[in-house]
């Protein structure tokens, strides 16, 4: 008889390869402090958020308008659009398509399309509508594969691929697919606040100049107002008022137009995003000029957000295990978790770049506050659905006589169930976190998200090209080994 190694094992030497990987990673990355104090901006900062205000309520309200306008009207599109493409995901160029769009971040998107169609309503929502349809077409195609396929089987042969979907797998998912589309909506206002920090009019855009300004106040109100808004999505998201949205969403869109024309679509996509050697048949020129590219740019972005990702993955993982105790019925009790989940919701509904804004102020432009800013956004996500998930099974399990209590009870009976399901959430997330270190760059860390913004500001087109496919390569090299880890557990 073969010997199959346990769980247990797997899960262990999995954690511990991980765990080395960031210890090893601790020698490299730049974790330096550059401010000499601080905790007196901290200080303001905390302040601020305490005291909220905002002088010009009509303008708070059409920036948070504004925010859900990009946000619904791109989900209104890309949802269908990666159902149908759901359908015929078995199809590999299907499968490379939807990987390739959505292993390019969303900010990097909305900076390509703005070299097209400058800070317009256009950018925003293809910005977001475009890695979203490849998620979504992923994430249906796994939810059309975990139901059963005896009712497909009945419908004869000759019948339409659409209909053969439409009247069996869709009916059965259609749960799920409602429950994602709405938790995509959410991350889809999340990605329209960050669009600000590029220039589009929404949160972001008004965040950024408060804390340029040291208007900490002003940023309280925003940050206060954007996770209200969030929190508040099960009250007024309803299905019979969605087509209202849609139409008061169109209206709401900003004035802004920067289309070009077709000519300059096809300057971008035949000219600009190339290196003049290569149009030139140099292809000399061109081995030296990747050679250069590697040597200056990729690598050295490549290095600091794989450090950066490895480091943020292990720190997310440990932020759940102290964390979502904090927030569960069966450890915390029924009162005192709602402290621990409104914790938990405050950290995963403010976005990454937004923490780490925050951040790099109080830090300096180092990886630290990277790391923090990731592992706090992440690890405030999983621990909240890991708290969820031992809420339900709290409210269907009867406790034993013989079950230890306290600390006990946490390492020995409730973390251990829980332990699977958290690792597969961080392998999840493994592949977004990695996507948001890149991003990070925008802000001034040393990522590869630096090297495509300085390329856009200085239109060197053909360097951010390059740039974005090194990453999108990278993300789907992750997503690969993040899927292989999750399907061992």
């Amino acid at each position: 008889m073969k010997f199959q190694p346990s769980s247990a094992r797997r899960l262990n030497t999995v954690c511990l390869a991980m765990m080395a990987a960031a210890l090893l990673a601790l020698f490299f990355v730049d974790f330096q402090v550059y401010p000499v104090d601080p905790w007196q901006e901290l200080a303001r900062i905390g302040w601020g958020l305490l005291t909220p205000g905002w002088a010009d309520l009509p303008s708070l309200l059409n920036a948070l308008l504004q925010t859900v306008a990009f946000a619904l009207l791109a989900i209104t599109v890309a949802a269908p659009l990666g159902l149908l493409l759901a359908l015929v995901f078995d199809w590999r160029p299907v499968r490379l398509l939807c990987a390739s769009v959505r292993s390019v971040h969303e900010l990097f998107w909305g900076l390509i399309f703005m070299q097209l169609y400058g800070i317009s309503p256009l950018t925003g929502l293809l910005a977001i509508m475009v890695p979203f349809t490849g998620v979504f077409a992923k994430v249906f195609a796994e939810i059309f594969h975990q139901q059963s396929q005896q009712p497909a089987q009945t419908i004869a042969s000759s019948v339409g691929l659409v209909k053969r979907f439409s009247y069996t797998l869709i009916p059965q998912s259609w749960p799920a697919l409602l429950s994602y589309t709405r938790y995509r909506f959410e991350c889809a206002l999340r990605s329209s606040a960050i669009l600000g920090f590029i220039g589009l009019p929404t949160l972001g855009f008004h965040l950024e100049t408060a804390f340029k300004q040291g208007q900490y106040s002003e940023a309280g109100a925003l940050l206060w107002a954007f996770l209200l808004l969030i929190a508040s999505i099960r009250f007024w998201l309803r299905r019979w008022l969605i087509v209202p949205y849609i139409v008061a969403a169109i209206w709401m869109l900003p004035d802004t137009v920067g289309f070009q024309g077709g000519g300059s679509l096809w300057q971008f996509v035949s000219r600009d995003i190339w290196p003049s050697v290569l149009l030139d048949g140099d292809w000399e020129g061109f081995r030296n000029w990747l050679v250069m590219m590697f040597d200056s740019q990729i690598w050295p972005g490549l290095w600091q957000t794989l450090l950066l990702t490895q480091v943020a993955v292990v720190l997310t993982g440990l932020l759940v295990l102290v964390a979502y105790p904090m927030a569960t019925q069966v450890l915390a009790g029924s009162i005192m978790r709602w402290p621990g989940r409104f914790v938990l919701l405050v950290l995963r509904c403010t976005p990454e770049m937004v923490l780490a804004y925050v951040l790099l102020l109080l830090l300096g432009p180092s990886g630290l506050p990277v790391v923090f800013a990731l592992a706090l956004h992440n690890g405030g996500l999983i621990a909240f659905l890991v708290a969820n998930a031992s809420d339900v099974e709290y409210r269907n399990r009867v406790r034993r006589p013989d079950d230890p209590t306290g600390v006990a009870f946490y390492a020995y009976v409730e973390t251990p169930r829980r332990f699977p399901a958290m690792l597969a959430f961080l392998f999840y997330r493994w592949e977004v976190i990695l996507r948001e270190s890149a991003i990070m760059g925008i802000l001034g860390v040393a990522t590869l998200g630096f090297y495509i913004d300085s390329a856009f500001e200085e239109i060197r087109y053909e360097r951010a090209f390059l740039l974005i496919i090194v990453t999108a390569v990278l993300n789907m090299l992750v997503d690969g080994v993040s899927r292989r880890l999750r399907s061992k557990i």
